[in-house]
Parts: C-alpha cells; structure tokens; sequence
C-alpha cells in the first residue's frame, strides 16, 4: 500500500508540464493497468507504457541518469506503488498527482495513440542525410512530444527505403511515406496532425518551421532566422548526428519562448547604460 509520505515523491500537472518540450523534461512512465491503458486512446506527451505489474523487470531497462516520473489514472496506489519501486532500485521517481486523466483534464498536450506508436515500444526512424530543418525539427517533435527513447538515422537519400526496411525504422521527409510534405505543409505539420498534438505553442512553431523549410521566409518573422540558423549549423557540424543534437537545443528554446515568453520585451538600452540625467 502507498504510504502517506508518499506525497513528497509527487510532481503536480502543472510542475511536469513546465518542463514539456525541453531535455530536462523527466521520463514519464505510464502505468495505468491493461484494461485501463487499452481503453484510454491517450498518452501523455512523450510517455513510455509498462505494466505495473512487472516494475521490478523493466526498471533494469530505465536510464539511471533521467528523472522520472511514473503516472496512472488518477494518481493513486498503482502510480505510487510504482514509483516506490523503482526509488528502491535507486533511481529518482515520483508519481504524477491526478495521474493521466488530471493532465488531460487540466489541458495539458496529449498523444493521440496510433499504429506506429502507443507507447509499448521504442521506435526507430530514418531520413535523407545532412539533415537543415525539417530533418531536425521532426526528430525534436518525436524525442520531446512522442517517443523520448526514439532512435535515428540519415543515410543517403537513395538508401533510405531499404535501410527503413533493414533496420526496421520509419522512413520520414521522403516523397510517397506517410510522414512527408503535404500540399503547403511538411512533415513536421504532418506528425502534428497525424499524433493529434494540440497545443497552441506547437502549432505556431509549425509555422516557423513551415516557412523556414518550404522558403516562405514571410510566413513568419523568425523563418528566415530559423533558416539562417539551420545553415549555419550544418555547414559548421560535418557530423549528422552531432548537429542533431545541437538542433535540439534550438528547438527547445523556439518552443519555450513562443509558450511563455512572446511578451517579454528587451529594453534598450537598459538602465546601466542610459545616459545619466544631468544634474539639476
């Protein structure tokens, strides 16, 4: 049974979702029951499915240096139990008050489950080499929104169908997949509608990145900084998977400001600078 000093191993809706969208964002564990998980057509953002009953088994698999946290239903003794479990096998858990349903019901983004990603499984993903935008952006959007353990690969562009197959990866930003360009939007517009996301701040990252990856630089005042920023990177970092690892930083920062900072203004100059008023 859960103990009532159990609630200082827990994390509220509202602290867990300050940290969506960023590499510090905990791992987030769901594990609500079979019959509850198979009914619910949701995942919290970026959250792994594991049946409670095997913690002591799959604990092995966590990466020992991510925080986590573990979430059920409503939060209650399988979400607590579970996260007591894994502090005694040492690593750093809490469990999420109010559980899944409490995060949708507070409006927090959500993952709408489907064929290729319902939280079971790690998923593998593979695209054209010497990624700019889109082969950036759709990486961050998977690492931070869908699957956070997801794997990737760029290969030339004439190898990525029989590697996807070889290595058993979704292929992405390629002409005839399912993840690709459609009409005026791309592929990181594609992952959004397809996985359901609705969240405001991502939906108008979608249009940086949109104009910054189909050269609309006018769609939005940061496409063309996106794109400057893109081109840079790579010609900078000859290595892919280094410049994706940079990329995500970038993306961290667009989506952070575009959720809580569009108000914040620079004053200039600021106070230590301003010319003193002269003396009366």
């Amino acid at each position: 049974m859960a103990t009532s000093s159990s609630t200082s191993f827990s994390i509220t809706a509202t602290e867990l979702a300050r940290t969506l969208g960023c590499a510090r964002h905990p791992l987030v564990i769901d594990v609500r029951r079979e019959a509850a998980f198979a009914a619910s057509p949701h995942l919290i953002c970026g959250s792994l499915y594991r049946p409670p009953e095997n913690v002591e088994r799959w604990s092995r698999e966590l990466p020992a240096e991510r925080s986590i946290v573990v979430t059920c239903v409503h939060g209650h003794e399988v979400g607590q139990n579970a996260a007591s479990a894994l502090r005694a096998a040492g690593l750093n858990a809490r469990y999420l008050a109010g559980g899944v349903e409490g995060w949708i019901e507070a409006g927090y983004p959500h993952l709408r489950k489907t064929a290729l990603y319902d939280g079971t499984c790690t998923t593998s993903w593979i695209t054209r080499a010497r990624p700019k935008i889109d082969r950036i952006a759709c990486p961050w959007l998977i690492r931070r929104f869908i699957d956070p353990l997801a794997l990737f690969h760029y290969v030339p562009s004439d190898q990525v169908r029989a590697e996807a197959g070889t290595r058993n990866a979704i292929p992405f930003d390629i002409s005839g997949v399912t993840f690709s360009h459609r009409g005026e939007n791309c592929t990181f517009d594609s992952m959004i509608e397809d996985f359901g996301l609705q969240d405001q701040a991502l939906h108008t990252l979608a249009r940086i990145v949109r104009g910054a990856d189909t050269s609309r630089l006018d769609l939005t005042a940061q496409s063309s900084g996106l794109y400057a920023i893109s081109l840079g990177l790579g010609d900078l970092i000859e290595d892919d998977h280094a410049l994706l690892e940079t990329g995500l930083s970038l993306y961290d920062g667009l989506y952070r400001w575009q959720r809580d900072l569009t108000k914040e203004t620079h004053a200039w100059p600021p106070k230590e600078m301003a010319p003193q008023e002269a003396a009366r």
